[in-house]
């Protein structure tokens, strides 16, 4: 698993010390607002350990996203292939951060690292970035790293109940506009 390194960021392999920081992140509404039910440590554990077999097995996935001067466990950024009951196929990128982290900037730089490890490194052709149509703050790091929205791609989440959750943006960018 390859590490990124950014002017402030580490995207590093997940750690044991960081299950309890992002399983409070994961319990935190505001965090989970554009996401869903909050989850359990279990669930959280469960998904950590998830995103490191994939990793392993495809060479991507979610870095664990740490602050290089405190060491500070901070959230997660990475790729990840489209699910299967979307109405688009392709590999999209994402990140959450804790609420402690939010409005420095650091959505945006380590998004821009892990764009640059999938155009060089994977030679993806396109990334694609999904959120609901509530989440103004993914869709202006989508729109500060590159990324454009078509209304027309816009849709329905099939796999989120009736709700605020449904409605969803699709943003794109090609590896031909790197930034």
């Amino acid at each position: 698993m390859a590490e990124l390194r950014t002017d402030r960021l580490t995207l590093r392999r997940w750690r044991d010390s960081d299950l309890e920081p992002c399983a409070a992140m994961n319990a935190d509404p505001e965090v989970r607002e554009h996401l869903g039910d909050l989850l359990t440590r279990e669930q959280s554990d469960a998904s950590v350990a998830q995103f490191q077999a994939e990793f392993d097995q495809r060479g991507y996935g979610w870095w664990a996203v740490e602050v290089q001067a405190t060491g500070e466990f901070i959230g997660f950024a990475g790729l990840d292939q489209v699910d299967d009951d979307m109405p688009f196929t392709g590999v999209e990128i994402g990140w959450r951060l804790a609420r402690s982290a939010w409005g420095q900037g650091y959505a945006t730089e380590a998004a821009l690292k892990v764009l640059a490890y999938g155009f060089d490194t994977l030679g993806l052709p396109e990334i694609l970035a999904v959120t609901t149509t509530a989440n103004l703050r993914s869709q202006a790091v989508m729109r500060r790293i590159g990324m454009t929205r078509n209304p027309a791609d816009d849709f329905d989440d099939p796999s989120a109940p009736e709700g605020p959750l449904r409605p969803n943006v699709l943003y794109r960018i090609p590896g031909s506009t790197r930034i």
